[in-house]
C-alpha cells in the first residue's frame, strides 16, 4: 500500500522548483498558512486544491501519484502543460514537471500582435529554434529579427521580451535554464 504523504512531496516538488510557500501559493491561488499546514501534514487537501498547487509545479495528478521510480523519456501532446495568462496565443511546456528539471522546453505561438511579458534579468539561459514566420527578440531594448530555421541563444542577464510584430504567426521552440515557470 502507499504511503499518502501529501504535504512532504509537495514541499519536496516545491523546494526542488525553488519556490517559497508564499510563491507557491499565489501561484495556486491559496494562502501560504495553508501551504505550510499541508507541508507539514497539519490539514487535509481537496482534490481542487490538489490539482491548483500540481498546476502551479508543473505536474499532473496521475505524474504525482506515481509510484514507479522509472524516468519517462517520451512524451505526447497530450501530456503538455498549456500555461494561460503568457500574453501567447499558445504557450506550452512540453514536460509535465519540467520545472522541476534544470531546463524548461515550451512550444510558444504568438499571434500576429502578441507578445510576452518582459522578462527582467535573471540567472540563466535562453535558447530558442523558430519553426514558423519571424520572430522579434528584445534585448535590452534591441531588437534582433528570427527567421524561421535560426535559432537564438543569450544569457538571461539583461531584459528580454519575445515579439510578433508580423501579420503571420510564429511559432518557436523555447528552452529556458533554469525554469521560469
Amino acid at each position: 500500500m502507499m504511503d499518502l504523504q501529501i504535504g512532504t512531496k509537495i514541499k519536496s516538488l516545491r523546494l526542488a522548483s525553488d519556490l517559497t510557500q508564499e510563491e507557491l501559493a499565489n501561484r495556486a491561488r491559496l494562502t501560504k498558512g495553508f501551504i505550510s499546514q499541508l507541508e507539514n501534514e497539519q490539514s487535509s487537501i481537496s482534490v481542487d486544491s490538489l490539482s491548483d498547487i500540481l498546476d502551479a509545479l508543473g505536474i499532473s495528478i496521475p505524474e504525482f501519484f506515481r509510484e514507479s521510480k522509472e524516468t519517462q523519456v517520451v512524451f505526447n501532446p497530450k501530456e503538455r502543460v498549456a500555461v494561460e495568462g503568457t500574453g501567447a496565443g499558445t504557450f506550452e511546456l512540453l514536460v509535465p514537471g519540467s520545472t522541476n528539471n534544470a531546463m524548461d522546453p515550451i512550444l510558444v505561438n504568438l499571434k500576429p500582435g502578441e507578445k510576452l511579458q518582459e522578462k527582467e534579468p535573471h540567472p540563466g539561459e535562453q535558447f530558442g529554434y523558430v519553426l514558423k514566420g519571424t520572430l522579434k527578440l528584445l534585448i535590452n531594448g534591441k531588437p534582433y529579427s528570427v527567421p524561421s530555421k535560426n535559432c537564438f541563444y543569450f544569457k538571461s542577464d539583461t531584459k528580454h521580451q519575445f515579439i510578433n510584430s508580423n501579420g503571420k504567426e510564429v511559432t518557436f521552440l523555447w528552452v529556458t535554464t533554469p525554469p521560469q515557470m
